[in-house]
């Protein structure tokens, strides 16, 4: 499977010209033995807020403020007759080290065009799929591309008549998993939704491996979703247990948070992490070296619970569930995050520490009101299911 992934474009070290060894393995067999046995922890309870008293906070003053724009077209460079147009733009390195910097820019977040109007920059939807997402204040999304999952609808008693007024519930698929879906007799009505759930087919999409297209949903809901104040991230493994007001005021407003996700359930450390990415071969080892390296080169350190001036509580998150208040600093993250997704691998594990803290430490004095909750709290908000499909058959 590991040579499907050698035609994945945008490795930062090849753009740059340069050559990479490979991260030697760090952790000795020995040391595996020693590692304490893994914990599975069940939910834990939440003193959710009685939303008949619960009014949104006007917290605007607490979060950073500055215009953030996006690219939205790139020109063709001269004498270089190979140059194709692509869905993250061309970034340069020197473009990626100033998009770290908050300040009134204009920055590389996807949806980049090329110089001919009639070529899409991919991710397509259709004109009423693209109306109804602008009409979204609060959305509640999820994808399926390459049949990878079944869908699951929230529990019922969770969402009511008014909810669904007040909340999107988008489902991104292909057509590939569309066609799985009418195949199981869950067939859109006229309006497109399959119980709660909209379904919104992509066309048009601009990467080969299937999990590189699911970072876009997942990682860019404020491209999205133009309008919405507030999203969450719901990975199409899961079912909503709670009603998604009473996330937003339990992890977002109740303490002035604009981003909130999960730390992982067993790993902390991004080499710890980095190892079990290989161990499974979730993606082309070289590949992750290289990227590895690169952070590393760049002052990312390993984990350290102990160290009282950590930046993050933990170094891995488990990202099936991201809470966020459409806030500057949320977006600029957001797209910072996922051009790292695109330049280097789709394991977003592995880049989300290095991202999280070279925007902090590159704007010091700005802050940024973000958390992670507990494992527990999200096993809370959402029951698991297996996915349909191996992780590693996600290849067009």
């Amino acid at each position: 499977m590991e040579d499907e992934y050698e035609e994945s474009e945008a490795m930062v070290v090849r753009r740059a010209g340069k050559s990479m060894p490979a991260v030697q393995e760090t952790v000795t067999s020995e040391q595996k033995h020693l590692r304490p046995p893994r914990k599975h922890r069940g939910a834990c309870e939440i003193n959710f807020a009685n939303l008949s008293n619960v009014h949104e906070p006007d917290n605007s003053s607490k979060f950073a403020r500055f215009d953030l724009k996006y690219v939205s077209k790139e020109e063709m460079p001269l004498n270089e007759s190979s140059w194709t147009p692509r869905f993250a733009g061309h970034q340069t390195l020197e473009e990626r080290e100033d998009s770290f910097r908050v300040a009134n820019k204009t920055i590389h977040c996807g949806f980049v065009r090329g110089p001919d109007p009639s070529e899409s920059a991919g991710f397509d939807l259709s004109d009423k799929d693209t109306e109804y997402l602008a009409g979204c204040r609060v959305a509640v999304s999820s994808c399926i591309f390459g049949k990878s999952d079944k869908l699951h609808s929230p529990r019922k008693r969770k969402v009511s008549s008014p909810l669904k007024k007040e909340v999107c519930f988008v489902l991104f698929v292909d057509q590939l998993s569309l066609d799985v879906m009418l195949e199981e007799g869950q067939v859109p009505d006229e309006n497109g939704f399959v119980g709660i759930w909209r379904v919104v087919l992509v066309s048009n999409l601009p990467y080969a491996d299937f999990r590189r297209v699911g970072k876009i949903p997942k990682l860019l809901s404020h491209r999205l979703f133009p309008f919405a104040r507030y999203s969450i991230w719901l990975d199409s493994k899961l079912r909503l247990q709670v009603n998604p007001l009473s996330i937003l005021e339990y992890f977002l407003w109740r303490g002035n948070h604009e981003y909130t996700i999960s730390n992982h359930y067993d790993r902390h450390c991004v080499w710890d992490e980095v190892q079990q990415n290989k161990r499974l071969n979730k993606f082309n080892h070289s590949f992750i070296d290289e990227q590895f390296l690169f952070y590393q080169q760049d002052g990312l350190t390993r984990f350290n619970a102990s160290d009282p001036k950590r930046l993050l509580p933990s170094n891995v998150p488990e990202g099936s569930i991201i809470v966020r208040s459409h806030t500057p600093m949320s977006n600029l993250f957001s797209c910072l995050w996922f051009n790292e997704v695109d330049r280097f691998t789709p394991r977003d594990q592995l880049s989300f520490a290095y991202t999280y803290m070279k925007l902090v430490r590159t704007n010091i004095g700005t802050r940024f009101r973000f958390a992670m909750f507990k494992d527990c709290e999200r096993k809370t908000i959402a029951k698991l299911y297996r996915h349909r499909q191996d992780d590693r058959a996600s290849v067009q």
